[in-house]
């Protein structure tokens, strides 16, 4: 901030971000915040609500926006503080969404909702005598999700969960029968001891209605003491008794645990996802699941004959969505990058395992099966998709063409580098086995003409 911008705003100014923002002299109890991404210089609120991505602590607000632009895996911070400044609710998490709905040709379109941009958190309050905190959050084109919570002493509760989405909204849900805003309520009741801080590394997921809520990464305090975020933590069940793993954010994919390999490799299913009346995706792959939970490894081939296939198509993500009779869902969503190639970026995963318990993992950070729009991807030979530490995916004559399907046909392929390594090597085996037996058949037509001069005598 300029000694001009001071003398404009005055001794009462802060600093968020690098911008200034100035606090009225008013004796009104308002705060003004800084929203230098939206281009709105000053705005009043009550409580001072601010979010970035839990990588970059302390960063500001014009990166976060920049950050959000760019749809990286969204971490939301918010920090609630009443009049006198101190925090009274605290909260950072990560989340996404899944919708079904019904087309207006009776048939149902699956689609995924995890670009968290445009957010704002109107509505967000610290709660009063007569109501208690609330975490309101709008993003993207009407979407709005709300948190209230519940103090009875000594704890308070996690109360409900409101997802509410407009289906009007024909870019997000083309073809919808039904219009207007649906609104579905999830009653939690999640007791926390008051003076703890709620965690929960491991992924949550409510499903209700068509719509499936992922949730994970959670670390909430609804009722701060004392302006103070406690340091004592209160585990879910998940995260005590570790059946379900957090999934991976970071930008470089974790190695592979090693697990037992089966006898016979998957069938190789073809799967396709329509848009209307037309192909919008191909997929042509063997699938085996490997998953490593309390140290015991499980194996389990994926049955294209008994695999139900939905899924999604627009024109920056696809989705191709497989069930079984023990797989609840496996999500395989691609995204356009550059405006001219496509990739693997998301896997979602929620299976029954045989021990009975249910393992679920979502990373949407990954980079497989890079290939130009226009063209599919393809690998002979078996690759290795890394979701998590304790999830990966192997795959079989793999073959996949998210985008701009051509009369339900695959286009060019691309492919990957392990086949093309492969394809090198026969032609060099080849020239190498003529090189040689070049070499045979001369040094055997040497050895034979010298004999025959040997046959031959002076008389």
């Amino acid at each position: 901030m300029t000694r001009a911008e001071a003398a404009i705003l005055g001794s009462h100014s802060a600093v968020v971000g690098g911008h200034p923002c100035a606090v009225p002299r008013s004796s009104e109890p308002f705060r003004w915040c800084c929203c230098p991404c939206c281009h709105r210089r000053l705005q009043p609120c009550r409580i001072m609500v601010y979010f970035r991505p839990s990588w970059l602590s302390g960063s500001g607000l014009l990166l976060l926006c920049l950050v959000l632009g760019a749809d990286q895996s969204h971490a939301l911070e918010c920090n609630l503080t009443d009049s006198s400044n101190a925090t009274c609710l605290y909260a950072k998490w990560q989340m996404n969404f899944t919708v079904t709905y019904e087309t207006t040709n009776k048939t149902y379109k699956t689609v995924n909702i995890s670009d968290l941009s445009n957010v704002t958190y109107e509505g967000s309050t610290c709660g009063d005598e007569q109501n208690g905190p609330r975490i309101a959050v709008q993003f993207g084109s009407g979407f709005s999700w709300i948190v209230n919570f519940t103090k009875h002493a000594p704890d308070y509760f996690i109360d409900t969960i409101s997802f509410s989405y407009n289906i009007h909204n024909h870019t997000t849900f083309p073809d919808a029968e039904h219009k207007g805003i649906i609104t579905i309520d999830n009653h939690v009741a999640l007791k926390v001891p008051l003076n703890d801080i709620f965690r929960c590394n491991s992924l949550i997921t409510i499903e209700k209605n068509n719509v499936t809520q992922h949730i994970w990464n959670v670390l909430v305090q609804a009722f701060v003491q004392n302006g103070t975020v406690s340091t004592k933590e209160y585990l879910c069940d998940e995260d005590k008794h570790s059946t379900t793993v957090a999934p991976i954010i970071h930008t470089t994919v974790p190695s592979p645990t090693p697990t037992p390999t089966p006898k016979e490799n998957p069938y190789v299913g073809n799967y396709s996802v329509r848009d209307g009346n037309s192909t919008c995706l191909l997929a042509t792959m063997g699938l085996q699941l490997n998953i490593t939970q309390d140290k015991v490894s499980s194996v389990i081939n994926i049955n294209p004959n008994s695999t139900g296939v939905t899924g999604s198509c627009h024109p920056q993500t696809a989705q191709l969505r497989l069930n079984s009779s023990n797989i609840k869902y496996l999500d395989f969503v691609f995204a356009v990058k550059n405006e001219n190639r496509f990739y693997l970026k998301e896997v979602n995963v929620s299976l029954n395992l045989a021990n009975g318990s249910v393992f679920s993992i979502a990373n949407n950070n990954l980079s497989y099966w890079d290939a130009p729009l226009g063209s599919s991807y393809m690998c002979h030979k078996e690759q290795t998709v890394s979701v998590s530490r304790t999830f990966q995916i192997n795959t079989f004559e793999l073959r996949v063409q998210p985008f701009n399907v051509m009369e339900g046909k695959y286009s060019t392929a691309e492919e990957c580098s392990a086949d093309s390594d492969l394809n090198f090597l026969i032609p060099v085996a080849v020239g190498v086995a003529l090189g040689f037996l070049i070499i045979v058949v001369f040094i055997s037509y040497m050895i034979g003409r010298r004999k025959s001069r040997t046959g031959y005598q002076s008389v």
